[in-house]
């Protein structure tokens, strides 16, 4: 099996060899589309699951909306149609037929032109708004609290394995509201749910924030966002809830009647998260021999290896290994016993640290005969020998040690990496040399924002919800500032 290149030679490759040789995902024939493998689709499957019982505890339900969005709808919130317009794939007509020069081949039918061009969803507001209209004429219609699971395509140039592809796998949630009030407290509640998912699930510490006036989704009045660090000290944004206004209720013309009998526009919020989530999980965690995933996101936390010449110890390990797999899965764990004889235990052991499977036990005649198993732990790839009384015990207190590892790892190296800097030479310095993030002072205006992002690449990431209040000045014009923001280079 070949080696991954290491992180410290190129980070960049290590992540593309390791979607791959560790079977999550592989570039189609569509460009800029990818193919989720099983094993990937698997601990997408697991993320879908958790979020979505939180979503459902929270009192949402689950809907589905059309793929495609007429360009009249789309277009009429001005500032979302012009946010999304570069990303958008259109269809414009709805039949081919045989190129007449050629039968052998298809061309487009010039008599199927659409009346009104398609515009395939990058996003579900405007579809979804325009259906709320028939929905709300009272405020008794509210709230509503729907989210959808579905595929959007964000036409893209340059794309990389599930951080950034045209069509991608997300759930959106839509609501909307009789009051502010509610809308607000719906979206920071989302907000919550999201770090919460991502700390306690994904052992990512995260970073909760608003994001600046221009990097704020198009058409929000307010976006909250939690941001990651990954190994490399990039942020990478994993998950955004939006506080609309009444924007998209005054473009579709969403109105109720409220307690007082007034015609009133509805609130709205929508929030997110997709399989860029993947991305995450295998550049916050992951190492030079492969995978790293926290027992909660792992599509089996155990595997159960014989070593074994012959078929008589193979039959004799069979009988312990099987009574080990019925008593984990007994306790809730997911294991696998691979007796399958096509392969050596060599192979295996690298094959499942490969896949990030966290723990592995290894089972022979000379364990048989004590009585005990070898367990090996992916995260820290350390071994020892414990008594095959009881293991199953064991492990289950194991597979919680290793997730809470994993995740103040994960802290530990964020906490390191973020540095307050008080001057513009400062922070280019640290950026350069160390990286992470910078806890600096903003004076509020694009145009520092923007010269920032010009002349280092570096991008306001959040205004975190917790910033204490310190007076101090902003890194390049010197006005007051009140607040440190967090910048940082991101993917």
């Amino acid at each position: 099996m070949a080696k991954l290149t290491s992180r410290k030679e190129d980070y960049s490759k290590w992540y593309n060899e390791l979607v791959v040789k560790a079977d999550l995902a592989e570039n189609s024939r569509v460009r800029g589309c990818m193919v989720i493998k099983p094993y990937g689709f698997a601990i997408w499957e697991k993320m879908k699951d958790e979020l979505d019982r939180k979503f459902k505890e929270t009192g949402h339900q689950n809907a589905y909306f059309p793929l495609f969005v007429p360009k009249s709808l789309f277009e009429a919130e001005e500032k979302n149609a012009e946010g999304f317009a570069k990303e958008c794939a259109v269809v414009t007509h709805y039949r081919l037929k045989t190129d007449p020069n050629n039968p052998q081949k298809l061309i487009v039918d010039p008599d199927a032109k659409l009346e009104e061009e398609l515009i395939v969803r990058p996003t579900s507001e405007a579809i979804i708004w325009s259906t709320y209209k028939n929905w709300i004429q009272s405020y008794r219609d509210l709230p509503i609290l729907i989210n959808q699971w579905a595929n959007v395509v964000r036409w893209e140039m340059r794309t990389r394995l599930f951080l950034r592809t045209t069509e991608f796998l997300w759930q959106e949630g839509h609501t909307a509201h009789s009051t502010k009030e509610e809308a607000i407290e719906e979206t920071e509640k989302m907000l919550e749910v999201y770090a919460e998912f991502a700390e306690n699930f994904m052992a990512m510490p995260v970073i909760k924030g608003i994001k600046s006036p221009s990097e704020r989704f198009a058409g929000a009045v307010e976006t909250y966002c939690i941001e990651a660090m990954m190994q490399d000290g990039k942020a990478l944004q994993a998950g955004t809830s939006h506080f609309l206004g009444q924007n998209f209720a005054e473009a579709f013309d969403v109105k109720f009647t409220n307690k007082e009998g007034e015609m009133e526009y509805a609130w709205a919020t929508s929030w997110g998260v997709s399989t860029r989530l993947m991305g995450a999980l295998i550049m916050a965690h992951s190492d030079d021999h492969g995978l790293v995933l926290p027992p909660t996101l792992a599509p089996f936390q155990v595997v159960i290896v014989p070593i074994f010449k012959g078929e008589d110890q193979l039959r004799q390990v069979d009988e312990v290994a099987f009574e080990i797999q019925n008593k984990l899965k007994a306790k809730g764990i997911s294991v696998k016993y691979d007796n399958d004889n096509q392969n050596k235990p060599g192979w295996k052991f690298a094959e499942y640290e490969l896949k990030g499977v966290p723990v592995r036990i290894a089972l022979g005649a000379r364990d048989l005969e004590n009585k005990t198993v070898e367990v090996a732990r992916r995260d820290t790839l350390t071994k020892e020998v414990q008594p095959l009384e009881g293991i199953e015990n064991y492990i289950e207190e194991l597979l919680q040690k290793i997730q809470q590892e994993i995740y103040l790892k994960a802290l530990n190296f964020r906490n390191s990496n973020i540095t307050k800097v008080d001057s513009y030479d400062e922070f280019k310095k640290v950026l350069e040399e160390k990286g992470g993030f910078i806890s600096a002072h903003w004076d509020g205006t694009e145009e520092e924002e923007e010269q920032i992002k010009e002349e280092t690449k570096a991008t306001i990431r959040c205004i975190p919800l917790d910033a204490e209040t310190e007076n101090g000045v902003s890194l390049i014009s010197g006005k007051p500032s009140s607040k440190r923001v967090i910048f940082a280079k991101s993917y």
